[in-house]
């Protein structure tokens, strides 16, 4: 999967990896793909609910062990 930025959260728990998402993206065009990684168990609940409330999209959602892989389209 292509991406643009990667936001590594790995380690962080809960609310961190969603906060550290929402600080990132004001960075970030309308068309970017970002990678985030986390290991949060929950990291899909969290950031699923935020990604269903929001314009983004997640493209993909993959684990690899103890690591989630999410593919987010950003829409602004």
């Amino acid at each position: 999967m292509e991406y643009d930025t990667t936001l590594d959260v790995k380690g962080l728990n809960c609310p961190l990896p969603l906060l550290r998402l929402k600080q990132l993206l004001p960075q970030l065009k309308s068309g970017d793909v970002l990678q985030l990684l986390a290991t949060d168990p929950a990291a899909h609940l969290d950031i699923g609910v935020f990604i269903d409330k929001s314009k983004h999209n997640i493209v993909l959602h993959e684990r690899a062990d103890d690591v989630q892989h999410f593919y987010i389209k950003i829409v602004k």
